[in-house]
């Protein structure tokens, strides 16, 4: 009898272990729609604590922000909701005009969305600001490609963001945990436009890992060179002698430039003038967007005394630059390019209003009273900027104080107005600042953009130290042997180029690149301190961002 009782316990010990299984198992399979169902309803009724309730407690009352081009689709979806829940009350949508500050929403797509995070890493704009990031799409991989310039290594990115644009639906479903390959895919489509234009800078260099393509034919002819080689093996091209230079490469270097001595010598010269014309461009059309911003937000003292002092100076000085480095190369051509004065001498010389140098002719008549003009100018828009502003500022202040009083004659009014008292050392202080970050920032900020020339340069000498040094081994080596030789040396090449040209190089003009944009750029004409819009939306609730 104790025997039957012990088995009929343990059989049913058994059958519930058994009925416990295939609950859990049943379970397993909807645990993750039960997972999105409590997240996304603990989100609704969180946000709807949030609201407040009327009078007669029927109804809730909610204060939103929203896109204003959303406001159709928005009470359409209220509309449906009324319908779904036979709600007897109707919901009301009405658009409120008040004095906080809204937050910044700014509509972006897939392609867009990587560019205006750049822009938002550096801080997000206030509201109706003007955006860098439409800008952005363009400048940005171009000044990466002047430090990336390479035919072959932009192809190579162009065809790694080619996979991910094109295998981006499959991908995105995959969901991979490695953090590094999901940074690569958000900005997948900067990685394209940064390999297509680096095949375009490249295409302007002639440089395919660090060699040059001869499409249309030299034009140079080193024949008449051998005379005045005098055994001499170093080949130098010198336009000045008769007959070297029958004319211009159609696109791009010369491809014999590649093979001659003084290479970096000419290079040098033309990537750095090149760095400073790109820099000062940019830094001036940064200058001109804070044009519109004083319009929209109907700022005329702004642009009377901040915006044309501020192009007027930066025109004067370094805009002349540039000027003078397009003149150089028009008015001197190789037979006088010897007797050439110097640019920095003469820029420098324009500061000290020196003009007896005998080491350094003038570049054309009249430069003395041109650039002494140019510096007196310059110099008139620091007290603009430094005094006559504080000062205006100060007078409006008085006046509209004054005024409110002549028209009440209560002095407490201004104060009950909400008129805030004018702190004329603290505004002084402030302009004083401004005024010495912009002007010793437009002589830091263009020697910045030097980073171009040098990377440049960099990035062209690893990879012909990377081509001279390992490719050059396997491609000499004659016979079977020197095609195992080059089988290995191949691999090791497309290794080496693969994390020093492309992963190491490519990170660096990155980074170089979006200093260019943050610190010379934006700061001409972007404030960034707003506060980005946050809708609600389960997408981002359920991958854990809402929190940010």
């Amino acid at each position: 009898m104790l025997t039957l009782s012990m088995n009929n316990e343990q059989y049913v010990l058994n059958q519930t272990d058994d009925h416990r299984q295939r609950v859990l198992q049943a379970a397993a399979k909807t645990v993750r729609v039960w997972f999105i169902k409590v997240r996304k309803m603990k989100a609704v009724y969180h946000t709807l604590n949030l609201c407040n309730i009327d009078v007669t407690q029927k109804c809730l009352i909610a204060e939103v922000w929203c896109p204003v081009s959303d406001m159709d689709s928005i009470q359409f979806a209220l509309r449906r909701g009324t319908e779904k829940s036979d709600s007897t009350v109707p919901s009301i949508l009405n658009r409120m005009q008040c004095k906080q500050t809204p937050p910044t929403y700014n509509k972006t797509n897939k392609f867009t969305s990587g560019f205006q995070n750049i822009v938002d890493a550096y801080g997000i704009g206030n509201y109706r600001e003007i955006n860098p990031a439409p800008y952005t799409i363009i400048t940005f991989p171009f000044l990466f490609a002047v430090m990336f310039g390479d035919m072959g290594h932009g192809t190579l990115m162009t065809c790694v963001a080619l996979y991910l644009v094109l295998r981006e639906s499959r991908l995105m479903a995959q969901k991979p945990d490695n953090e590094i390959f999901s940074m690569l895919f958000a900005g997948r489509y900067i990685i394209l436009l940064m390999g297509l234009f680096s095949m375009y800078t490249g295409t302007i260099y002639n440089e395919c890992f660090s060699k040059s393509i001869n499409v249309f034919g030299s034009g140079w002819s080193v024949r008449p060179m051998f005379d005045t080689l005098r055994g001499n093996k170093d080949l130098q091209l010198d336009p000045a002698i008769n007959g070297v230079f029958t004319g211009p490469y159609p696109i791009g270097i010369d491809p014999l430039w590649s093979l001659a001595t003084n290479k970096l010598t000419f290079l040098n010269s033309f990537k750095m003038k090149m760095s400073v014309i790109l820099g000062v461009i940019h830094m001036l059309f940064g200058i001109t967007l804070g044009l519109f911003n004083y319009l929209y937000f109907k700022k005329p003292l702004n642009i009377y005394l901040g915006f044309l002092p501020e192009i007027v100076f930066m025109a004067s000085l370094f805009g002349y630059l540039v000027i003078l480095i397009f003149y150089k190369w028009v008015a001197y051509n190789a037979s006088i390019s010897k007797d050439a004065p110097s640019l920095l001498i003469a820029f420098i010389n324009m500061f000290l209003f020196k003009y007896n140098d005998p080491t350094n002719q003038p570049l054309y008549r009249g430069q003395m009273v041109v650039q002494s003009l140019l510096v007196v100018i310059a110099l008139a828009c620091i007290p603009c900027m430094l005094i006559v502003k504080t000062l205006v500022l100060r007078r409006q202040y008085l006046w509209r104080k004054n005024l409110v009083r002549g028209i009440s004659g209560d002095r407490k009014l201004w104060r009950d107005q909400g008129g805030q008292r004018f702190n004329f050392g603290d505004v002084a202080v402030h302009q004083a600042i401004h005024t010495i970050e912009f002007c010793l920032g437009c002589i830091s900020n263009t020697a910045s953009y030097l980073r171009l020339w040098a990377l440049s340069l960099a990035h062209a000498q690893l990879s012909e130290v990377l081509w001279s040094m390992v490719m050059h081994i396997g491609l000499s080596t004659v016979g079977f042997g020197g095609f195992i030789m080059l089988t290995f040396t191949f691999v090791f090449f497309a290794v080496l180029t693969v994390a020093i040209l492309l992963l190491m190089e490519g990170l660096s003009a990155f980074l170089h690149a979006l200093r260019l944009h943050w610190v010379e750029f934006q700061n001409k004409f972007y404030v960034g301190q707003g506060f980005k819009f946050l809708p609600f939306t389960f997408e981002s609730i359920l991958d854990g961002n809402f929190e940010e």
